[in-house]
């Protein structure tokens, strides 16, 4: 059985939306403006295949964009090279990332045949005012009718969302959060906005229109999202963008909570408060028994937790022993 999950990543950016949506600039958040061929897409596979151990579990994913927009046949020119090595055993399954108005019968019958497993729709948000500030050019509703097909045909569904979009608030992300498990979605992401250069949005912050969360707002909405996620077992496959050059390099980003450990931060946060309570009931000098996958979020990003509480002991134990 395999003890890993790999994906690998396909990016094919801004292919096929039809909206420009306030706060996207795909090229510069994937870090990466050319749009790769089929044939490509292969390449990227093989030379991804060369550097995974044989004991993962492997798919290949397309992201960016909005897949099932481009026509059946622009689709299957790509399906076609991810699920020749399905049929060859080589990957597990495929999945992919879409808009909730880009889903039909049609659509759905044709991924089945190519091995599609997961589809992942940008909900962004569940609540009708964010979506209409933020262009996106669904409602609501289209993604609970979207979502319910996908589970219908057997698929399993994400729902991405974002946080601190034009209009939004720490209530209405919670609700969006609940929305997204009663819509059945087995996993999520969650992506707080960032100001984006060449987009409306950053025309907008620099007008004085838009003021995006700041980074320790952002990680207190999440320690929230998480506790939802987890209560409700979907797992979190993300928090945080990616870091790309440009993010990282200032020529794309303007404003907004990015860091590149932004779920370190998050789960160093989570952390802490459970330590607080810990530490209220048992004394500062308390022991704390630390899963060891978790002991770097319990002693925190940069050892925050541990200075915080100088004379709590932690204790790394197997996982099923943890606190």
């Amino acid at each position: 059985m395999a003890s890993r999950h790999r994906v690998i990543p396909i990016f094919i950016p801004q292919r096929a939306c039809p909206y420009r949506c306030t706060y996207c600039n795909q090229f510069a958040i994937a870090g990466q403006t050319h749009i790769p061929t089929p044939e490509e897409a292969d390449d990227i596979i093989r030379q991804h295949l060369q550097t995974i151990p044989d004991d993962c579990d492997i798919r290949i994913a397309f992201f960016g964009g909005s897949f099932t927009g481009m026509t059946i046949a622009e689709q299957n020119e790509y399906l076609n090279v991810a699920s020749s090595y399905l049929e060859q055993g080589v990957v597990s399954g495929i999945q992919l990332s879409t808009r909730p108005d880009y889903i039909t019968p049609a659509i759905l019958d044709n991924l089945k045949q190519h091995g599609v497993v997961l589809i992942e729709l940008g909900a962004q948000s569940l609540d009708d005012e964010v979506l209409q500030r933020a262009n996106r050019g669904h409602t609501a509703e289209q993604v609970a009718e979207s979502s319910a097909l996908i589970r219908e045909y057997g698929f399993d569904l994400g729902l991405q969302m974002m946080i601190g979009l034009p209009g939004d608030t720490r209530e209405k992300s919670l609700r969006t959060a609940e929305r997204i498990a009663d819509l059945g979605a087995s996993c999520t992401r969650i992506y707080p906005t960032l100001v984006i250069g060449n987009t409306p949005l950053a025309e907008d912050f620099r007008q004085g229109r838009y003021q995006p969360l700041t980074l320790e707002e952002a990680v207190d909405w999440c320690k929230e999202l998480y506790g939802i996620f987890e209560r409700r077992n979907v797992t979190i496959l993300r928090m945080g963008l990616h870091p790309s050059e440009g993010l990282l390099s200032g020529t794309d980003y303007l404003a907004g909570p990015f860091h590149v450990s932004f779920k370190e931060l998050v789960l160093s946060a989570i952390w802490h408060d459970a330590i607080q309570k810990i530490v209220n009931k048992k004394g500062d000098a308390a022991t704390i028994l630390v899963p060891a996958s978790e002991i770097n979020y319990a002693v925190g990003y940069g050892s925050a937790n541990r200075r915080a509480f100088p004379h709590v002991r932690f204790v790394t134990v197997p996982k099923e022993d943890g606190y």
